[in-house]
């Protein structure tokens, strides 16, 4: 009986066992499974890298393309240094006319030298000797020191085309970029010959600040400095009017747009903002003595018209004020046409003094 209930559990055993050749087997496909879920892993992190790369890429080739699209209206990348703290980057014309009266263009904070400027360069380059600088810490304009003033901004455009050889010259500026010109204007009439500012916060009474601040309906930090897919849509539906830029631009490659093109300086940024921000606001601001000219959009959201008739009112007779119809804070895209008749005509009505150093 005990030999017979032996006999049984071993031919049990026997049963269950695979014969070697199917032991080898098993273990081979455990050890080629292991294989092929770490290729699947390493193959997984390389299509996420690979396509991080490809969408790098192709932000970087459409800054590229904006470098050689100034190269080929014969502009040229140039670095003045101001000193040992402060360096200033311009765009300039690389053969420069002495028939043709300089026009400097100032940006705005929501871009640099090149993209704020990317559809008036052309048509201006057939008119006018351009110079096209970065403003500090944005672009390739950088400065240790620690004042974070439009003045200061002012200043180092000036002292940058100084070392460039231009002695006088008519100025654009938008945005941020008009509180730069109205300085240039103010402080440096011997350069200046004429001013036009587009688009610009300058004259507010401190109620307007308060009230206009209330409507952004957030923090204007987040806004003008975005660090999300959503403040950056924000952002241009704030500023444009006529359409909506990135409608169909998916969230991963708004925020590597943001990556390439906002992340740096973003604190000395922050600091521009926030100094523009406290200062206190003066309806009765220095008026320019040049010809100027104020340039708005009937739409513009950011600035309301409002603040352009009352600022021309301020500036008097020698002030001229153009609105343009279905136009938000960005003239320069909703507008580019118009925006380049009223900068040419306005800038070459200008005597045709070529007072250069």
């Amino acid at each position: 009986m005990i030999k017979s209930n032996y006999k049984n559990h071993r031919e049990k055993e026997a049963q269950q066992t695979p014969p070697p050749h199917s032991m080898a087997s098993l273990h081979l496909w455990r050890l080629l499974s292991l294989y092929i879920s770490a290729i699947a892993a390493v193959l997984r992190r390389a299509s996420y890298a690979l396509s991080r790369l490809i969408r790098c890429s192709i932000i970087v080739t459409l800054i590229e393309s904006c470098s050689l699209y100034f190269i080929f209206l014969g502009l040229s990348p140039t670095t003045v240094e101001l000193d040992d703290h402060t360096t200033v980057h311009f765009w300039t014309s690389a053969h420069r006319r002495f028939s043709r009266p300089n026009l400097v263009l100032v940006h705005g904070f929501g871009g640099n030298s090149r993209w704020q400027f990317l559809q008036l360069v052309g048509p201006l380059s057939r008119s006018f000797n351009l110079y096209v600088p970065d403003l500090l810490f944005f672009g390739k304009s950088h400065t240790f020191r620690r004042d974070r003033s439009e003045g200061f901004q002012a200043r180092c455009v000036v002292e940058g085309l100084r070392g460039l050889g231009v002695g006088r010259c008519r100025v654009f500026g938008i945005s941020y970029g008009g509180y730069v010109a109205y300085r240039m204007a103010e402080m440096w009439p011997e350069v200046v010959e004429r001013v036009a500012i587009a688009s610009c916060g300058i004259g507010y009474t401190e109620e307007q600040k308060r009230e206009h601040l209330g409507k952004l309906g957030r923090s204007v930090t987040e806004i003008f400095l975005p660090e999300s897919p959503k403040n950056l849509r924000r952002l241009l539906n704030l500023s444009i009017y006529k359409f909506d830029p990135l409608k169909w631009a998916p969230d991963f490659f708004l925020q590597h747009l943001i990556d390439a093109m906002l992340k740096d300086y973003r604190k000395e940024k922050l600091e521009l903002l926030e100094h523009l921000l406290a200062q206190k606001a003066d309806p009765d601001i220095p008026i320019p003595p040049q010809e100027t000219m104020l340039i708005w959009g009937d739409k513009d959201d950011v600035f309301p018209p409002l603040l352009a008739f009352q600022l021309q009112r301020h500036f008097g007779p020698k002030t001229k004020l153009e609105i343009i119809k279905d136009t938000g804070h960005a003239l320069n895209i909703d507008s580019p046409a118009r925006l380049y008749e009223l900068i040419e005509s306005f800038s070459l009505g200008c005597s045709n003094s070529k007072d250069d150093i």
